[in-house]
């Protein structure tokens, strides 16, 4: 017991001479930084000078800290720099969308407008609202009607070849029947044989020519036009080429593009004149007024 006395006894008064000395130790740096002298601002220049390189080592945490912070801002501000090139990089693929589809669009409407047809056919252009989508019958809606002046049994194309023919007029809209449905039949003549045939739709990509007149003269290749029998389709326009199927039935490779059917020419044709009189072909009543006068 009087050996623990004896320590705690030291122990307290151990404590207050330290922290004295601590005291002293401090007010006398506090009063020597104070000092304005020139002897002891060289004195504390070379503290300065000896201490502060030494404690670059106690430094180094904080000096860490800081650079991880900063490593840390740097790395989200790239973070946002990332997302935001992603998001640019997706408006980007959508607008490079946007102009692969309307410049396709301008092409289809370039070949609207390049295509040679009879002078005496004109016509009006309408945009494809919708499709059947049924594979029993493939027709598509077009935005023009009764208004426009369409009239049920008009021809219709796209940029290149024969789609079908109107089969129903509304005031404001009309139902293009398409070569490829199975109700579609097409008085056509096959070039340069000139032999004559039917296209036949049968719900295919390539419908197959019925009732021609001899084989033989046709070759996969040949063109396929309309003949204009039965003055349901002016002659002369294109329906695509003769193509030959693994079975060796002869079909037509269609000239339109019935994937991408957007926009549709209709052509105006109201048939053929009638002729009565042989002499008005060969030559005109006109010309031959004057030789009836004299």
């Amino acid at each position: 017991m009087a050996k623990d006395r004896a320590q705690v006894d030291y122990a307290g008064p151990l404590r207050r001479l330290v922290l004295a000395v601590l005291v002293l130790v401090l007010a006398g740096i506090f009063l020597l930084w104070r000092i304005d002298s020139p002897r002891v601002e060289r004195f504390r220049a070379q503290v300065t000078d000896t201490i502060v390189p030494n404690m670059d080592w106690a430094m180094a945490p904080i000096t860490g800290t800081i650079n991880l912070a900063r490593d840390f801002q740097s790395y989200r501000r790239i973070a946002e720099q990332n997302t935001e090139l992603r998001r640019e990089l997706r408006q980007m693929q959508a607008w490079k969308e946007a102009a692969l589809q309307l410049e396709q669009e301008n092409a289809r409407l370039l070949d609207l407008n390049n295509v040679r047809l009879d002078p005496r056919l004109t016509y009006i252009t309408g945009v494809v609202l919708a499709d059947s989508g049924s594979p029993f019958r493939q027709s598509v809606l077009l935005n023009v009607g009764a208004r426009d002046g369409i009239v049920e049994g008009w021809a219709t194309m796209d940029g290149i070849g024969l789609v079908g023919r109107i089969s129903g007029v509304a005031q404001n809209t009309a139902r293009v029947i398409l070569a490829t449905d199975a109700s579609s039949r097409i008085p056509a003549i096959i070039q340069p044989s000139g032999q004559k045939a039917i296209v036949a739709g049968d719900n295919s990509a390539a419908p197959p020519l019925d009732f021609l007149e001899n084989r033989e003269l046709v070759r996969p290749g040949d063109r396929v036009v309309t003949s204009g029998d039965g003055g349901v389709f002016p002659a002369g326009l294109l329906i695509g080429q003769v193509a030959a199927d693994p079975g060796g039935r002869l079909r037509v490779r269609l000239a339109a593009d019935y994937e991408r059917l957007e926009f549709l020419r209709v052509l105006r044709h109201y048939g053929n004149e009638p002729v009565s009189d042989t002499n008005d072909v060969l030559q005109p009543a006109a010309l031959l007024a004057p030789e009836v006068a004299e």
